[in-house]
Order: structure tokens, then sequence, then C-alpha cells
């Protein structure tokens, strides 16, 4: 990875770091499988109404793990290439606003959990 730091310009390390980031949102191959299996369900997100936070925070990480397992739906090339970016502070912080932006909209959805 360093070898791709500097050989490329800084816009194009950019967007290649969120792509790996995104990546790391698999927290394990089978959270990521588990989506591929369901892929073909017609319904597999409901709503985004949550009872809590904490569960509106679990949704925003399957939010992310979905959209990795559609983007590279090859379980096997996710986990080869997992080495490359699951130490990489850079894809570690980008992941961590893919899953944040995904609680911003699940935090709106639930009306920020206020009590009417």
């Amino acid at each position: 990875m360093l070898a791709f730091h500097q050989s490329h310009p800084p816009g194009i390390r950019f967007v290649a770091g969120l792509l790996l980031a995104t990546l790391v949102v698999v927290v394990g191959t089978a959270a990521a499988d588990s989506h591929e299996a369901t892929s073909n369900d017609a319904t597999w997100l409901p709503s985004l109404i949550t009872e809590t936070p904490q569960e509106g925070f679990a949704l925003a990480v399957t939010l992310s793990q979905k959209g990795v397992a559609t983007t590279q739906p090859d379980a096997e090339v996710r986990k080869e290439q997992r080495p490359e970016y699951a130490e990489d502070p850079d894809s570690l912080i980008a992941v961590s606003h893919v899953i944040a932006t995904h609680f911003q909209t699940v935090a709106a959805a639930n009306d920020y959990w206020r009590d009417e």
C-alpha cells in the first residue's frame, strides 16, 4: 500500500482509500456473506425505524456491509483484499465516515429518537 501512496496523486489516493475503507466495513466474511444470501430477497430493509440509537447504529453498520457486498459480491475477493486495508489508518477513518453517514440517515428517519 505504501508504494501506491507514493506513486499516485492525492486525489487518486483519497478515492482508492475510500473504496478500500468501504471494504473494511466487512467486519467478518460471514457478515458480508449473510448479505449475499439475502440479496435475492425483495425486502431486505423493511424500515429504517429502530427502537434505540444503539439499534440505529447497528443498522448503519449493516447498511455499510450491504453496500460492500453489493459492490463486490465475491466473498473470496473481499477476503483476499482485506490485508491491504485492514491496518491502514486512512481506510479505517474513511470507513468510520461511511458508517457515520448511514447513522445520520437512520437517526433522521427516527426523529433522533425524541419522545413525542
